[in-house]
This record gives structure tokens, C-alpha cells and sequence, in this order.
């Protein structure tokens, strides 16, 4: 099997077009897969009122503690994979791809058992009102039920990617986000079958998305096709998994930890305030779309071109990539800033939940550019196989310096003003280190002295 073609254009040609042709994909799977939870919301919201729409809020949090431990290995994944995809060596490839579908298979296991088991015991740390907890529990648990649909979407799509197809994941994410639409309206406007069943329809359009790139993979006569009977674990493909992957992994879950310690903060605000801040958050999502494509495409697009030992093309692929998504960012943030009470209205017309979601608009809309910056440079550090470095800088600023920031100040100043503007302040000094280490260069410490 000879390389596809699909992936060259992150390798050769024009570096803007090949970039941006691979991140517009992305952005719209994003989008369609933002779908997911917005839909949860939005019907819930609706048909349910805002003690449901709590109910959804405050399970966020929780989900992404588990979910995002498992998906930073599958990043790591993708580094791997297109390392060699870069280099063209094949051999390794092959060996990665499998191991990363064996190592998706037992996650998704693993992470149902523990879904399953320790949701009633967090969401009671985290002080979710009582008055939620019930639906809470069902939400919770059922998302997890599908657990092992989630990991192997997250890990099959992750190698269409890392080896530059970013086109068919996205043709099968908009199938899956029609199935999840029309499956909220039968089972929670039709049916009445309560908050449970949102997570259900996820899960069953997330299995479909799944199943279909799966399906492209064993069909596929590309060099990185997937036998089912070649699926097991190799070792040095594995540790090099880990070893990209565990970084980012460890990161996600424990700023997951903050989140949580942000959410229970708002959580003895009262119900309206999950609601509200919930609101806030499905939209912010939407708001963070051209952010995490950037940051996915310099991952891919850095980790082909260090392979492939191009260093100037992978140092001007960097800068495009990172000017391209702090404009974005700042033009979302003035469009949310601006229009956050009309799109609150949209999942909960409450005028409560709209005014509470509408202030944390205007204290964290206008710094969007700085979340930007950092999640561009994580992702080139990523890309450049020093997933360490973002991990500690993103542990400093968005895990110990938030939770310090929230913990002291909300005791002396008991306004919800004062958890917004935690956001803005670490995405500040997480942006100051980044900016420091990368203009120095040493995230190409190991390559500059071999280039081709």
C-alpha cells in the first residue's frame, strides 16, 4: 500500500491552503458535535424547565473529568501516528493504529465501570442542589452506559485525522447529529421520557458516528487501514502513546478537577445559577469552535512536518495557525458579548437564567483571543511531542491558581462576578508563558539540527 494523497497536502504546497483546508472540516465536526450536548440543552430546556436544564449543567463538569483523561491519550495518539505518517514509515504506522484501537476498546470498558460507580459520590461533593440530584444521577449514568461509543469515536476519528482526513469524519458526524436530533425530540418532547433519555440519544448518535469511521478504516486500502485480527497492543508504540498521551490526559482530568471546584462554587448560588451559567456554557462551546480546530490542525500539521523533518514549513504553518485563530476567537467574543441575551432566550427564556448567563458573557467574551493563544501553543507543543510542558502550564494557571483565585476570594466576595473573571485571569497568564517559551524556540529542541 502506497501513502494516500489525502494526507500530502499538510506536507507539500501551499502551508495557508493546506492548513485551512484541513481545519474547515474540523471546524463544522466540531460544530455538529457541539450539536450533541446544545441539543440536550436546548430541548431539555424547553420541554423540561430549568430544574432539568440544572440537572444536564451540572453532570458537564463530571463528564469531562473522565472523558477528557481518555481523549488526551487519543491525542497522543494522533501524534504518533502522524509522526510516522510524516516519515513514511509505514511498518510503525500500522503497528500504532492497532494499538490505539486496542487501547480505545479497553478505555471505553473501563470508563463505563467508573461512570457508572462513582456518579452519585461526586455530584454530592460537588453540593449539586438536591432538588436536581435525581436527574443528575440518570443523566449521568446513562451517558456513561455508552461510554465505550464515545472513546472509540474519539479514537478512530483521531487517526482519519492525524493522517490528514479531516473530510469523511465530518460527513459522518452531521449523519450522527441528525440521528441525535430527532431522537431528543421523539424520546424528551414526544415520549416525556425525562433527562436520561437526552444522554441516550447521544450515545446512540455518537455509536453511529463511531461505527461509521471505524467502517471507513477497514475498508480503507490506505496505508493506515485497520485489521481486526491485527488489534492488539504493541509495546513501543504504546509507551510512545502514553508517553504523548498521558500529559494531555492528566491535564484534562485535572482541570476537570478545577471545573468541578468552579461548579460546585456556583452550585450554592442556587438552581438558576447552574441553569444560567449552564446556558452560558453551551454557548461559549460554539464560541470555542475556531480555537480548538486551529489547535487540532497545528497539532496534525506540526506532527506530520517534524516527521517529514520540514522545520521552516512546521515554523510557518505555527504562526499562521495561531494569528488565524486569535482573530477568530476575538471576533466570536464580540458577537457572544453582543448577542448573549437573544441566544440565552434560545435554551431558557427565564429572565433570571438569561441575566445570569448574559453577565458572565460580558466578563469573559472579550478575552477569547487569549484562550486562543494558549490552546494554538499547546497544540504546536503537542504536535512537537512536548505534551509535558502545556500539561504544567495549563495545571498552574487553569487548576492551582484558579482554584486558589476562587477558593479565598469567593469567601470574602460572595458574587458569581468573582468566579467569571477566573477564567480570564489564568487564560492570561497561561498566554504570557506560552508566548515566553515559544518565541525562545524550545519546543524544536531536537530538531532544528536536522533538518532536510
Amino acid at each position: 500500500m502506497e501513502q494516500s494523497s489525502k494526507g500530502t497536502k499538510l506536507l507539500n504546497g501551499s502551508i495557508w491552503k493546506g492548513i485551512v483546508s484541513f481545519a474547515i472540516p474540523l471546524f463544522l465536526g466540531n460544530l455538529f458535535q457541539q450539536m450533541y450536548n446544545t441539543v440536550d440543552s436546548l430541548i431539555v430546556g424547553n420541554y423540561l424547565g430549568s430544574d432539568a436544564l440544572a440537572a444536564v449543567s451540572s453532570s458537564g463538569s463530571l463528564i469531562f473529568l473522565l472523558v477528557g483523561f481518555f481523549n488526551g491519550i487519543a491525542v497522543g495518539a494522533g501524534v504518533v501516528i502522524s509522526r510516522y505518517f510524516g516519515a513514511r514509515d509505514y511498518e510503525n504506522l500500522r503497528k500504532a493504529v492497532h494499538t490505539d484501537v486496542a487501547f480505545g476498546l479497553v478505555a471505553g470498558a473501563i470508563l463505563t465501570v467508573l461512570g457508572m460507580v462513582l456518579a452519585p459520590q461526586i455530584l454530592v461533593l460537588m453540593g449539586t442542589p438536591e432538588s436536581v440530584m435525581p436527574n443528575s444521577i440518570s443523566y449521568f449514568r446513562t451517558y456513561f452506559a455508552g461510554s465505550l461509543a464515545f472513546v472509540m469515536y474519539n479514537i478512530v476519528m483521531g487517526i482519519l485525522q492525524a493522517v490528514g482526513d479531516s473530510r469523511h469524519p465530518l460527513y459522518y458526524l452531521i449523519f450522527s447529529s441528525v440521528i441525535n436530533v430527532v431522537l431528543d425530540l421523539l424520546f424528551v418532547g414526544k415520549f416525556g421520557w425525562g433527562v436520561g433519555s437526552a444522554a441516550a440519544a447521544t450515545a446512540i448518535s455518537q455509536a453511529a458516528s463511531a461505527l461509521l469511521c471505524l467502517i471507513r478504516l477497514i475498508k480503507s486500502e490506505d496505508v493506515y487501514q485497520v485489521r481486526l485480527r491485527e488489534i492488539r497492543f504493541h509495546g513501543t508504540q504504546l509507551r510512545q502513546i502514553i508517553q504523548i498521551g498521558l500529559p494531555s490526559g492528566l491535564q484534562n482530568s485535572i482541570i476537570s478537577i478545577a471545573n468541578i471546584v468552579v461548579q460546585s462554587n456556583i452550585n450554592k448560588f442556587g438552581v438558576m445559577a447552574v441553569a444560567g451559567c449552564g446556558v452560558y456554557s453551551k454557548i461559549e462551546g460554539f464560541a470555542f469552535l475556531p480555537i480548538t480546530c486551529f489547535a487540532m490542525s497545528l497539532t496534525t500539521f506540526i506532527g506530520q512536518n517534524l516527521g517529514a523533518r520540514q522545520i521552516d514549513r512546521a515554523k510557518r504553518g505555527a504562526v499562521f495557525g495561531i494569528l488565524c485563530s486569535v482573530s477568530l476567537a476575538e471576533l466570536v467574543g464580540l458577537f457572544v458579548y453582543f448577542l448573549m441575551p437573544y441566544l440565552a432566550a434560545a435554551f431558557d427564556s427565564s429572565p433570571q437564567v438569561v441575566e445570569i448567563a448574559t453577565r458572565q458573557a460580558h466578563v469573559e467574551a472579550l478575552f477569547y483571543c487569549l484562550l486562543a493563544f494558549s490552546h494554538c501553543i499547546a497544540g504546536i507543543l503537542r504536535g512537537a511531542g512536548r505534551s509535558t510542558v502545556p500539561m504544567l502550564v495549563m495545571l498552574a494557571s487553569w487548576c492551582l491558581i484558579r482554584i486558589t483565585y476562587i477558593t479565598v476570594t469567593v469567601h470574602f466576595i460572595p458574587k458569581l462576578e468573582v468566579i467569571f473573571w477566573a477564567y480570564p485571569i489564568t487564560w492570561s497568564i497561561s498566554s504570557v508563558i506560552f508566548f515566553l517559551y515559544f518565541v525562545r524556540g524550545k519546543w524544536l529542541y531536537g530538531f532544528e539540527g536536522s533538518r532536510s
